[in-house]
């Protein structure tokens, strides 16, 4: 799959394991999904940006969207790294990081890169931000303004 996704362009479709179950990008069309890259479960980064989702958990759950994480670790880990932390969103394993790589979201050394993708309602990208270093994140302000910048349908 091409790793230089646009804007516009059709989101490749997947399925993981995850901490609520199996997840499958296309079981979500007429929705729009919030996909949270991120390097990894307990790594201080990645827990400050999850935990910051966990103090302002109504205002996720009021976001027009499904929101899930993904890193490479397993879903054992992904369980224990919610149990540990109170997340509010499914974290999904992608151990093999290919859906990371399809999204355009992987680096050699790096592994995952810390990332927002937004797959609109009819399946395609309406807004990707895939950072270089990784060192900040999207707070929960932030997805909601590119939520709401994405309009909704009538």
């Amino acid at each position: 799959m091409a790793n230089h996704l646009e804007v516009g362009d059709p989101a490749p479709d997947f399925e993981l394991e995850g901490t609520d179950g199996t997840f499958r990008l296309s079981d979500h069309r007429g929705e729009r999904v919030v996909l949270l890259f991120y390097p990894g479960d307990f790594t201080p980064v990645c827990t400050k940006q999850f935990c910051s989702y966990v103090d302002r958990a109504e205002d996720m759950g009021a976001l027009d969207a499904v929101v899930v994480g993904i890193s490479a670790q397993d879903v054992a880990s992904h369980e224990q790294f919610a149990a540990a932390n109170g997340i509010p969103v499914p974290l999904l394993a992608d151990t093999d990081k290919a859906v990371a790589g399809s999204f355009g979201a992987t680096a050699p050394l790096v592994g995952i890169r810390r990332g927002v993708v937004v797959v609109d309602e009819d399946g395609r990208i309406a807004h990707r931000d895939v950072s270089g270093l990784g060192l900040s994140f999207a707070s929960v302000d932030r997805l909601a303004e590119v939520l709401d910048a994405m309009g909704t349908r009538v």
